[in-house]
């Protein structure tokens, strides 16, 4: 990047690693957002119009309105490894690259899925609501009596890196059998070392005793698990999603989970998040957390520098190292 010229004007969107923001001022003019403030669209807008690049989250929409307003804007890099805050139609008519972070989250998500899963089956925070609200006053054999990880069916519906890394640590690690449902079928390789099997979406979810979404958000995916899925699902399954919110139809998840038509559910994203549907709120056989799969400190460090990454190297070489929209011409990756 030449030092001649102006250095290009960025903006980070959210609060982000201090070491990360230093290394972005050494090649662009940023502006930070040091209080973490989620922005309305006019807020963001107003702050955005006047910049050759942003470094995004998932709660800031790009889309047709903000880029007629931000015609300065040439490329946003997300901070996460979905993009559905991306109107990637409306940025690909624009000329503006959208990118994100696969790949650094994957394995720390996968563990976290499998905690999920495990307080899920085990009832864990159920039990520890009991004990802390001064409940617990004999043992008895029944006591939050919950289901078997080990030697059971694990469902997973997505079968991209985080789903595959989700089943080896079933396949490998609690002798589970292990079946699959994906837009496309794996080869024949990755389902060896998954030790997978391809099942129809219907037979996935009359079989899985523990069953895991791992699939991305799209209008296709849009309540993918509904009234009618859940209906199919055995009496004893747990459900966990670490997809995305909007996968599940969270009303129809509180009902069948009321009515006992599953036995539990653990959700870390929500339709609609940071707002939680309230029937979710009221029933006991839930986990509930925060989107927090891929939060650890070394994960969302990756996951920031690989941002900062695609900044740098737009802006210095006219690359990109992982982008999800169209390049135009004279960027590559």
């Amino acid at each position: 990047m030449s030092t001649s010229n102006p250095k290009p004007r960025i903006l980070i969107s959210r609060g982000v690693f201090p070491e990360v923001v230093q290394r972005l001022e050494t090649y662009f003019e940023v502006e930070p957002n040091p209080t973490d403030t989620v922005w309305t669209k006019a807020e963001l807008i107003d702050r955005l119009r006047d910049k050759d690049g942003a470094f995004t989250t998932g709660t800031d929409r790009i889309d047709a309105e903000v880029l007629a307003a931000c015609p300065k804007l040439k490329i946003c890099a997300n901070m996460a490894v979905g993009f559905n805050n991306f109107d990637v139609a409306a940025m690909d008519a624009a000329g503006v690259v959208g990118t994100n972070t696969p790949d650094v989250l994957t394995e720390t998500t996968a563990d976290f899925g499998f905690a999920l899963l495990m307080a899920t089956a085990r009832r864990i925070a159920e039990s520890e609501h009991y004990l802390r609200a001064g409940r617990w006053e004999r043992w008895s054999f029944d006591m939050f009596a919950g289901s078997d990880i080990h030697g059971a069916t694990l469902g997973i519906l997505g079968m991209g890196r985080i789903g595959q890394g989700i089943a080896k640590r079933g396949a490998h690690g609690f002798g589970m059998k292990v079946i699959y449902h994906n837009r496309s079928r794996l080869d024949a390789a990755s389902e060896s070392a998954c030790k997978a099997t391809y099942v129809s979406k219907q037979e996935l979810l009359q079989i899985a005793d523990h069953l895991v979404l791992v699939l991305p958000y799209s209008a296709e995916s849009h309540h993918a698990i509904g009234a009618a899925e859940l209906a199919l699902m055995k009496p004893t399954a747990t459900l966990v999603n670490i997809a995305r919110g909007g996968i599940v139809d969270d009303a129809a998840l509180a009902a069948a989970l009321r009515q006992g038509q599953i036995a539990a559910a653990g959700l870390d994203v929500f339709e609609g998040e940071p707002k939680v549907h309230p029937d979710l709120l009221t029933v006991p056989n839930v986990v509930l957390t925060p989107h927090i799969a891929s939060s650890s400190v070394p994960t969302r460090l990756a996951m920031a520098q690989l941002a900062a990454d695609n900044l740098v190297e737009f802006f210095g070489k006219h690359k990109v190292l992982t982008p999800v929209t169209a390049l135009p011409s004279g960027v590559s990756r």
